[in-house]
């Protein structure tokens, strides 16, 4: 009876050491994630395709992002939306529109809102945040996805100003990159997904060039997101992130 019970007290412990060991390799690959991703500032040209029941057409834009809470970015094409700017300072956003000649501040249930029409949303565009400060994480196994070997995270949100409760997360094995993210609410029902492309090896960090999301509530085909030049950890000017710079 006594040696049962040793037994037993034997297969817990290993069981609680097994599950805080994955919670840890969980972390830890997070946090590699996000030294690919996360930098302390960063400017990128961009284009963005959105394809909707009809046609496809591409934005074309510019972004500097400082840190978690600063970031600017300036639509440069099509003409119809050439000279709209948008500025993020502290968790506050504001648009200046040319065509208005007018500045409005964006807030609440709006920052859910389709950014021109795609499956980004404008929360999607501010949040700049390490995963690792607000999710906790879990390694539910290895996989394959797209003939690449994979860790499948679980990501919940430990903070409340958060746009996604959960994510599900495939991470390249080899480059601790995403290829792929799930979104979830907090009622379980799947909101978007993201697929990552095209990874290429800037400044010693695996980066994604190409990012398809769709937006799993709405019609469409997707919104492609690609980086045309990035440079991280750049200096940038302070007076690009004041409210002058809009207009």
């Amino acid at each position: 009876m006594i040696m049962l019970k040793i037994k037993h007290f034997i297969l817990i412990a290993t069981l609680a050491k097994s599950s805080l060991s994955i919670a840890q390799d969980g972390k830890t690959i997070l946090d590699k994630v996000d030294r690919n991703i996360f930098s302390s500032n960063r400017i990128v040209e961009s284009s963005m395709t959105i394809h909707g029941r009809r046609a496809s057409r591409t934005v074309t834009s510019k972004s500097w992002t400082e840190g978690s809470k600063k970031s600017f970015t300036e639509y440069l094409s099509p003409a119809s939306e050439a000279g709209t700017k948008m500025l993020k300072l502290e968790g506050q956003l504001w648009i200046y529109t040319p065509s208005a000649d007018r500045t409005i501040q964006i807030s609440g249930h709006m920052l859910r809102q389709s950014v021109m029409g795609s499956d980004l949303s404008y929360e999607d565009m501010m949040d700049h945040r390490k995963l690792v400060d607000i999710y906790e994480v879990s390694l539910e196994k290895r996989d394959t996805l797209r003939g690449r070997d994979v860790f499948v995270l679980d990501l919940k949100a430990k903070v409340t100003d958060v746009a996604y409760f959960r994510q599900k997360m495939w991470v390249d094995v080899q480059m601790y990159v995403p290829l792929r993210q799930e979104m979830y609410a907090k009622s379980g029902e799947l909101l978007k997904r993201t697929d990552m492309f095209d990874i290429k090896r800037i400044d010693n960090r695996w980066y994604p060039m190409l990012i398809i999301f769709k937006d799993m509530l709405k019609d469409g085909k997707g919104t492609e997101f690609r980086t045309i030049s990035i440079l991280f950890d750049s200096q940038i000017p302070n007076h690009i992130f004041t409210k002058a710079s809009l207009r």
